[in-house]
């Protein structure tokens, strides 16, 4: 097989296999030999975040010197995003040496009798091949879903297991409560490995605190208010740590959200709680934080045009908690999309709530999970937005959206992580005004 045709193999996956047990994970790695056992895993869970924290954990480990993997999802524009050596996307022999690996051992299983690697696990044990043939010191290893039955968590012996915040998604898998789905993010935890987590939420927070507990896990509680806020601009946020180990130390980001200082904490909280296990200066972690670079998450694009994959509530909250803070200072445009297996009539009643917009565009997305651009339309319109305008070719609505803009004004284009990786092709095919 080529690239191609192995990018259409895994992409066929999901049609043919069901979720395996943690038990077929761990078999699997044993049979390609191991591989998570060459380097040393930071595990990270949660339901909002993961991607963030993991790319300012990669960040910092980095500055510091030392040579890491990123395994993260989903992908925005190419699978080879899943997989990153260095803070860099793998390239394409490197994909196909891997998968011919794993699509080795898949074919074995099968002959066996044995089950069929899923669509996240088969990426998985290409992501373990990867980075035990690349060599390297490190990797952060974020979740699929979930935590307690997620592949991941076939790697036995992490360094320390992080989670971030928890709210409500996924929960015809995760459960619906607060507690249940934070029950599940807390399966990562290991006996005796120490947990540093977000504990904005008091009930998520009592069922990881109660979990490490239970396991002789050492465990670390970061809070919104640990972090003082000294600058928000269009550039990025400074903030200081109110911690003993950082002391006076000021912290700069190159996001715009406030919740990314959160993320920024849990990986700064790692660092501290990681100290006799690995050492990074203070000018690394201060490097690590501010050259952090993340796809989709309130992320600047082009002068003035953030992208966002919010799609669930927690996530819509705060982006409506950012834009508010700009809405103060510049007209703001919307362009808006989403799918079908998410509550959009409740993102665009949360984001009308608070927000104020120059115009709407909404386009469509997700392919057989798309939501009719004119429906969502209709929707705007009836939670008191005249201004929608409905446009169902994404790259069209993004032009239009663009010159709405204007040059005085920011552009927000929100909903679904279908719509920021659509966003980002079309500014790669050079559509910038």
């Amino acid at each position: 097989m080529n690239y191609e045709e192995a990018v259409a193999y895994i992409e066929e996956t999901p049609k043919f296999t069901t979720k395996n047990k943690l038990e077929h994970t761990k078999e699997c790695l044993r049979r390609l030999g191991s591989p998570e056992e060459r380097f040393k895993v930071i595990h990270v869970a949660g339901t909002n975040g993961k991607g963030s924290t993991c790319a300012f954990l990669t960040s910092i480990l980095r500055e510091a010197g030392y040579s890491c993997g990123l395994f993260t999802s989903p992908h925005l524009v190419v699978i080879n995003e899943r997989f990153q050596i260095n803070e860099k996307n793998i390239d394409d022999d490197t994909f196909l040496h891997a998968f011919e690996k794993v699509k080795k051992l898949a074919d074995e299983l099968v002959a066996e009798g044995s089950y069929h690697p899923t669509y996240f696990e088969f990426l998985f044990l290409m992501g373990m091949v990867i980075f035990a043939d690349a060599g390297v010191d490190y990797v952060v290893l974020e979740t699929g879903l979930g935590g307690k039955l997620d592949a991941t968590t076939a790697v036995e012996h992490p360094l320390a297991c992080v989670i971030t915040s928890i709210s409500f998604d996924h929960m015809q898998y995760l459960g619906n409560t607060i507690s249940a789905i934070a029950g599940e993010k807390a399966g990562i935890i290991v006996p005796g490995v120490p947990v540093i987590y977000d504990g904005n939420d008091a009930e998520a927070a009592k069922v990881i605190s109660e979990r490490a507990q239970e396991l002789g896990s050492p465990y670390y509680e970061v809070k919104r208010e640990d972090a003082e806020i000294l600058r928000n601009t269009m550039s990025g946020i400074d903030f200081s740590f109110k911690n003993e180990y950082y002391g006076n130390t000021t912290f700069s980001i190159p996001f715009i959200a406030k919740y990314q200082v959160m993320n920024s904490m849990l990986a700064l909280k790692t660092i501290e709680v990681m100290k006799n296990h690995i050492s990074v200066s203070e000018d690394a972690v201060c490097r690590g934080v501010r050259e952090t670079r993340w796809q989709g998450r309130m992320e600047t694009v082009l002068p003035g045009v953030i992208v966002d994959g919010a799609h669930n509530e927690d996530g819509v909250e705060k982006f409506v908690e950012t834009a508010a803070h700009f809405q103060k200072e510049y007209p703001l445009t919307l362009l808006f999309s989403a799918v079908d297996d998410k509550d959009y009539t409740d993102m665009i009643r949360t984001i009308l709530d608070k927000i104020s917009f120059r115009h709407v565009i909404v386009t469509q997305v997700g392919g057989y999970r798309k939501v009719p651009a004119e429906h969502l339309a209709e929707i705007f319109k009836e939670q008191g937005c005249p201004s929608a305008e409905a446009c169902e070719n994404v790259e069209m609505a993004f032009k239009k959206a663009l010159e709405q803009k204007g040059e005085d004004g920011m552009l927000f284009c929100v909903g679904s992580l279908y719509l920021v990786g659509e966003i980002k092709t079309a500014i790669l095919r050079g559509i910038r005004k």
